[in-house]
C-alpha cells in the first residue's frame, strides 16, 4: 500500500510542468547598446502558468556572477514583464527563463552588450566589393538586418530589395516599388555577387582592439544623393532615407555609438556641388538632434575614384569641401578613400574595404578608447598645413602624421596648377623628406612656374587620381587643393 507521502509525490509527477514564453523583449543575436557605466538592461515579456519568472545569465556555459537563477518577474494573469538589470558589457550570452524552482523552459541565445553603429549613405558604404574572401563571422559582431532580424554579421550586410523599408524596394514593370519576395528573392539572393562593404571589417578591428561586441545597423542605400537624405523627409518615416534610419534607431534602443557615412558621389554635378557642404552638415546636426545625441560620434569617408575622366572638376570639389567640413563640425572625422582600389568602375574593392575599416577603427578607438594601447597616440591621419617655394623645390608640410609620412612605391599625386585649375608640368620629382617625417619635397624643372601657382594633391587629374601619401598607421592622405604656394 502506498504511503500519503509516495502518493503526493506521484501526484506532483504527474502535474503538467509550469512553463514559460517569451512574446517581446529581447530576441536572439540582439546587441544593447552599453550605458556609460558599461551595463545594459535587458527588457523580456512573456507568459506563463506559473506563479513568478525566474531568470538567470550563462556565457561560455556557466551562470555569469550575480545573475545565477533569481526571480525577475511575477506573473499577472498568465503575464509577466521584467528586466534583467545591470548586464555587463560582454557576450554572447544566453538568457535562461524558467518557472520557479522548475526546469528551463525559454532561452534567448546570441545577446551582446556592446556598441551599435549605424551604417548609412551610398553604395560605397553599403557595400559592392566581390563576395570574395570576405571576413570570417564573429560572435561578438551582430547586424540588425535590414528585414529587422537581428542575425549573426556577415556580408553582405545590407540586402534592400525585401527591406521592411519600402524606400529601398526596386520598382516593378508598372514602375511602382515593389517588395522582392519568393523564387524572386531566392534567385536574386543566389545570384548575388557584390556586396562586400566596410562595416563588417570596421566592426571586426574594433572588436580585435577593444574586446567590446559590436552591433551594426545597415541603412545605406546606393546612388543616393544628400537630397534623398534629407532630414526635410523624415515625417515620411520608411519611405524616405532619413526616416528609415531614424526608424531603425529607435527600433534598436534608441541609443548608439556612433555613425559611419560614405557619400559624395552622387553630389558631384555643377548643380549639386554648391549646395553640398550646407547639405551633409545640416544632417549631421539633424541626426545627432533626432538621436538626442549632440555628440554623438559621425566618421566619413572622402569619396574615391571613378574611372572616368568626366566632372572631373566637381568630384574634386566635393572631395574638399568634406576635408573643409571636417574643420568645420565637432566630434566628426575624416578618413580618406582616394587610394583605394576598385572592384568595378566606381566601387571600393573587398581587399581595401578592411583597409577602410582599419581606418574608421583608428578614429574611433581614438576618441572613445583613449586609454587603449595603441589608441590614446593615434592622430587623423596627414593634413596639409601649407607650400612655399624654396629655391628649385616645393615645400609642403603636414600635421596629423602618425609617425612618418610614407608611399607605396614612387611618391604620386602631386600637382602644380595655373589660376584656371590647369595641370602645369613642371614637377619631376616627388619625395618624402628625409630630415623631417611630416614634409613632402617637390623638385622643379619642367615649365616655368605660372604668376600666381596653386597646389593640388589629386586634384586636376579627373575623377581617376593616383595617389599614394599616407603615414606609419596606414591613414592617407586625403585629396586636396588647391593650395596657395608661399614665395
Amino acid at each position: 500500500m502506498r504511503t500519503l507521502l509516495q502518493l503526493l509525490f506521484l501526484s506532483a509527477s504527474l502535474a503538467p510542468a509550469q512553463s514559460v514564453l517569451v512574446t517581446r523583449g529581447a530576441v536572439p543575436f540582439q546587441v544593447f547598446q552599453r550605458d556609460a557605466s558599461n551595463l545594459a538592461n535587458i527588457h523580456l515579456e512573456g507568459s506563463s502558468d506559473g506563479k513568478s519568472v525566474e531568470a538567470r545569465l550563462v556565457a561560455a556555459g556557466r551562470a555569469v556572477d550575480g545573475f545565477d537563477w533569481k526571480q525577475m518577474a511575477t506573473v499577472s494573469q498568465k503575464a509577466w514583464s521584467g528586466d534583467l538589470a545591470g548586464v555587463p558589457t560582454g557576450g554572447p550570452y544566453r538568457i535562461e527563463l524558467r518557472a520557479q524552482g522548475g526546469a528551463t523552459t525559454a532561452t534567448v541565445d546570441g545577446i551582446l552588450v556592446g556598441d551599435l553603429w549605424v551604417l548609412a549613405g551610398q553604395s560605397n558604404m553599403e557595400g559592392v566589393g566581390n563576395l570574395e574572401n570576405t571576413p570570417l563571422p564573429s560572435a561578438l559582431v551582430n547586424s540588425l538586418d535590414q528585414t529587422d532580424a537581428w542575425v549573426a554579421a556577415a556580408d553582405p550586410l545590407h540586402r534592400l530589395p525585401d527591406a521592411i523599408d519600402p524606400v529601398h524596394w526596386g520598382k516593378n514593370a508598372q514602375g511602382e516599388r515593389e517588395r522582392l519576395s519568393g523564387p524572386a528573392l531566392d534567385k536574386w539572393i543566389a545570384n548575388r555577387k557584390k556586396g562586400a562593404g566596410a562595416g563588417l571589417p570596421f566592426a571586426m578591428e574594433m572588436v580585435r582592439r577593444t574586446g567590446v561586441p559590436i552591433g551594426l545597423l545597415p541603412c545605406a542605400h546606393g546612388g543616393t544623393s544628400m537630397d534623398q537624405w534629407s532630414p526635410a523627409l523624415k515625417a515620411k518615416g520608411g519611405d524616405s532615407l532619413y526616416g528609415a534610419m531614424l526608424r531603425r534607431f529607435k527600433l534598436a534602443g534608441g541609443r548608439v555609438t556612433g555613425l559611419l557615412w560614405y557619400q559624395g558621389e552622387s553630389d558631384a554635378s555643377a548643380d549639386a556641388e554648391p549646395m553640398f557642404s550646407f547639405k551633409f552638415m545640416e544632417l549631421i546636426n539633424s541626426v545627432r538632434s533626432d538621436f538626442g545625441q549632440p555628440e554623438l560620434p559621425f566618421y566619413y569617408v572622402q569619396i574615391g575614384r571613378h574611372v572616368t575622366g568626366a566632372g572631373g572638376k566637381e568630384w574634386n570639389a566635393i572631395q574638399q569641401d568634406q576635408l573643409t567640413v571636417e574643420s568645420q563640425v565637432p566630434h566628426v572625422g575624416m578618413v580618406t578613400c582616394a587610394d583605394c582600389s576598385l572592384d568595378d568602375g566606381i566601387h571600393v574593392s573587398t581587399k581595401d574595404h578592411v583597409v577602410l575599416g582599419q581606418r574608421l577603427a583608428n578614429l574611433a578607438c581614438h576618441d572613445l578608447f583613449p586609454a587603449k594601447a595603441g589608441c590614446g597616440a593615434l592622430q587623423s591621419g596627414p593634413r596639409p598645413v601649407g607650400a612655399r617655394m624654396e629655391g628649385h623645390r616645393i615645400v609642403v608640410e603636414f600635421k596629423g602624421v602618425n609617425g612618418h609620412l610614407r608611399s607605396a612605391g614612387r611618391l604620386n599625386g602631386f600637382a602644380i596648377l595655373d589660376s584656371t585649375g590647369k595641370i602645369v608640368p613642371t614637377i619631376y620629382s616627388q619625395r618624402v623628406s628625409e630630415t623631417n617625417p611630416n614634409v613632402v619635397e617637390l623638385l622643379l624643372g619642367g615649365e616655368k612656374l605660372p604668376d600666381t601657382p596653386l597646389l593640388g594633391y589629386g586634384i586636376g587629374f579627373g575623377r581617376d587620381m593616383y595617389v599614394n601619401l599616407s603615414d606609419d598607421a596606414g591613414m592617407a592622405a586625403p585629396v586636396f587643393g588647391p593650395l596657395p604656394i608661399k614665395h
